[in-house]
């Protein structure tokens, strides 16, 4: 996409399906399942070799469209390079969007104007067990996984690629990739390119708190069998392990935030991990106190949106715990290093939650007193970090070099 503006996913199957049209013989698009609302899961396929990666875009709703973007991008790119005889061995799967109805209730936001206030204001994320990336803590998919995630594994069982890249964005923040296993070189390849673009690195990520970095911007998962490893332990990252492939999980931003790449050390990170966690605990009750206020019958009948807002608001306590000094439990690891960077992240991950809460619930019931809460915590999170637009062509461009870095640096070029 050149155009300044995010495609919906039907201008994503719209590109896909032109690149087949163009490139016949070399592109190639099928269905792999059908979404829980009967849309298709498609993937477009570019060239022919023995081995297999595979490019899943759109895994949380909220994030579709910078990956699918990056999809057309990088899918142009290898046709291009088949077509003129530079194919290396490799076939790529790309998965256009594997939650095509969350993306559908984001899609309202694609058309701008792009402020962290018009974000919010159609924002939807799926609870955890809506997402399809995630299984159960077995590893295995039973009759009742979702279908986007039975089809999901189905393509990794079936193509066994040696690389799956993961796309997904952040509203404010900086770049960077988690790996399930260490590639040397990605640092560097990353950092090169974020500089250019004028991205900075996350380089204390708060999704890969405990995670091993071996550069600015890059995070390695532990084995599922370390505490640190998370979620992560359970979901289709892993499942490519199996095959002895690794997942790339790579991240850029919507708006930039230049501390996220501070790596000095914070002057006073026990008082701001406290003050985060307190803030945390007391901004998603007061949601749930909102929300309690509300007749019954404005909320509705159960939905995708309610049930998030039900688990964001029930699981506020926990949410700190891993790094709030104040509830932290007696015997846990100690904490990493407390950079501005490290402690950064997590100051953005508490304004983040409650406001996400409060955005979905003025979705379901729009009454003044949700509003207010999504107008005051939208222009508290701008004073705190001053986050500045990244155009999207750079943040399209920033996940598809990080993507071809992963796959050649790991392919040994």
């Amino acid at each position: 996409m050149t155009r300044e503006r995010y495609p919906t996913t039907a201008e994503i199957t719209e590109g896909a399906r032109a690149l087949t049209m163009r490139y016949p013989g070399i592109c190639r698009m099928g269905a792999v399942g059908r979404s829980r609302a009967g849309r298709p899961l498609l993937m477009l396929t570019v060239g022919q070799g023995v081995r297999n990666v595979l490019v899943v875009a759109g895994p949380h709703a909220n994030e579709a469209a910078v990956g699918g973007a990056s999809v057309l991008r990088l899918a142009g790119r290898i046709a291009e390079q088949c077509e003129r005889g530079e194919d290396d061995g490799s076939v790529w799967h790309f998965l256009l969007c594997i939650d095509p109805d969350g993306a559908a209730l984001n899609e309202p936001w694609l058309r701008g104007p792009y402020t962290l206030r018009r974000h919010y204001e159609h924002f939807f994320r799926p609870c955890a067990a809506e997402q399809p990336e995630w299984l159960s803590h077995d590893g295995e998919v039973g009759a009742a996984a979702l279908p986007e995630t039975r089809a999901l594994v189905g393509v990794l069982d079936t193509l066994r690629p040696v690389l799956q890249c993961s796309l997904h964005g952040i509203d404010v923040g900086g770049s960077f990739v988690q790996l399930t296993s260490e590639i040397p070189g990605v640092p560097e390849r990353i950092g090169k390119s974020a500089a250019e673009l004028d991205i900075p690195l996350e380089s204390g990520s708060s999704d890969a708190f405990q995670w091993p970095s071996p550069g600015p911007g890059v995070y390695v998962m532990p084995p599922a069998s370390d505490p640190a490893a998370g979620d992560g332990a359970h979901s289709t990252w892993a499942r490519a392990r199996r095959y002895d492939g690794v997942t790339a999980i790579v991240e850029v931003p919507m708006w930039a935030c230049d501390r996220s790449a501070d790596t000095t050390p914070h002057p006073a990170p026990e008082r701001a991990l406290r003050t985060a966690g307190a803030a945390l605990r007391r901004d998603l009750p007061r949601v749930a106190r909102v929300m309690g206020r509300i007749d019954p019958h404005l909320i509705g009948p159960d939905g995708p949106m309610l049930r998030t807002v039900r688990e964001l608001v029930s699981i506020g306590p926990r949410l700190s715990s891993e790094w709030d000094p104040a509830v932290r439990p007696p015997g846990s690891a100690p904490l990493p290093p407390m950079t501005t960077a490290r402690v950064t992240s997590i100051q953005v991950y508490a304004q983040r939650i409650p406001l996400r809460a409060a955005a979905m619930l003025r979705r379901i019931a729009d009454l003044p007193r949700v509003t207010r809460l999504v107008d005051e915590w939208c222009a508290a999170y701008e004073r705190a970090y001053r986050p500045r637009w990244v155009p999207i062509a750079d943040q399209v461009e920033q996940q598809v070099r990080s993507v071809v870095a992963v796959y050649e640096e790991l392919r040994g070029k």
